[in-house]
Formats: structure tokens, sequence, C-alpha cells
């Protein structure tokens, strides 16, 4: 008589249901929590914090860094005083480039100017002599012939050149004290700087006139 066969595990592995498995299986494993898929509160405030602190940082960077230039960043100066300063320019400097762009066609480089058209401005009388007749002369111009070291010259009239009505220049105080304090100080010149409140001063009293004559001229001191 034979053996009976042992039974297969198989066999009864199969006859198991899908509910049966599940359940095994969850029997075995045991019930995850729900995390809400791990993410927590308090890492998301600080990327939150961190991404608009590196954008903070970057807008700054580009705005005030003056792309490190050298020439506009230096990080070792100190902090501005909130007053702005401008520098002020040389009035020879000044002078001698209004001088250049407007005197010297006629009274040359040399400020000798040419002789029987235009008087010489070195050793000249007129610009080593009385400060109000100078401002005067060259602010509103003159008119007429004039004598320059015992030379009479009448070629031509001496330009309107102040900020003054029909000046043909308009230059500003500051400017015509700088072309007088130049011609004052070249071609061996000596007299005294003109200061733009000497300018301003004669500008206010006279007005707005017409061009003077040397006769006027010559009765200021």
């Amino acid at each position: 008589m034979s053996t009976p066969l042992h039974q297969d595990p198989r066999l009864d592995q199969a006859a198991s249901t899908d509910e049966s498995l599940l359940a095994a299986h969850d029997k075995l494993l045991g019930k995850q929590p729900d995390e809400k898929g791990r993410y927590k509160l308090p890492p998301l405030h600080l990327l939150f914090f961190f991404s608009g602190l590196i954008f903070f940082a970057g807008t700054y960077l580009n705005r005030y860094s003056g792309m490190f230039d050298p020439r506009v960043y230096n990080e070792n100066t100190l902090p501005p005083s909130g007053e702005t300063v401008v520098a002020k320019l040389d009035p020879l400097v000044l002078g001698k480039k209004q001088y250049d762009a407007i005197c010297i066609t006629c009274h040359q480089a040399n400020g000798l100017g040419l002789p029987g058209a235009f008087p010489p401005l070195a050793a000249s009388e007129w610009v080593s002599g009385s400060d109000d007749r100078l401002i005067r002369l060259v602010v509103y111009g003159m008119t007429g012939p004039m004598t320059v070291k015992g030379v009479l010259y009448s070629a031509a009239p001496m330009p309107t050149i102040g900020k003054v009505a029909n000046s043909q220049y308009n230059l500003s105080d500051d400017k015509v004290a700088a072309v007088l304090t130049y011609i004052r100080h070249e071609w061996g010149n000596t007299g005294a700087p003109i200061t733009t409140d000497q300018v301003a001063a004669v500008r206010s009293k006279e007005g707005d006139r017409k061009p003077y004559v040397e006769a006027e001229l010559l009765k200021l001191n």
C-alpha cells in the first residue's frame, strides 16, 4: 500500500484569497502613520526666509556696489555726511580757459594784441589799474577809441562779455572774475585778483546798461 504524499504548501497558498493576502501583509508590516508626505512647517519657513535674504542681497549689490569698480566702489571710505561738496576750479585755470575761448583772437596768446588794431594787455594801465574800471570794461564792453600805453586804438569796440542785456558772451560773474584774475597774473602783470563778489557788486549797481566810452571809465578810481 503506497504512502500518501505530503501536502504541498503551494497548494494552500494558491487557495488563499486576495483579501487574506492583504491582511497578512498588513499584519506583518504594521500600519504606517500618515505624516502628510513628511513635510514639516519650520523647514519651509526657513526656506522662504533664506530665499528672500538671498534675493535682497543680490538686489542690493547690483544697485550699490558700483560693479565693484575701484573708481566707484571703495569699502574703506567713510559714509557720506549728506553735504554735497563742489570742488572749486582754480581761477587761473578757469580764467585761461575763458581767455583762450574769447579774448585770444584780439589780444593774442602773448597778450600784446595787434598794433594799430587791438590794444595789449601786457603792462597795460587798464589791466593793472582800477578794479571797478576793469570790471566795467569787460562786463559791459566799450565803444569808441581808447588810449593804451600812449597809443590810440579805434579799430574795433570791446564786446560786452558779462551776464547782462545784449551780451555777446553772457559769462557768469565767476568766469568774468577768473579771466580778469588771469590777465592780471600773465605776461609780467602783477595786479591783485578780482573776486566774484566784486563783479556781482558792479552788476548789481549798474544793472543793464549800454557799453561804456573811455571818458566814463576814466572817471572811476
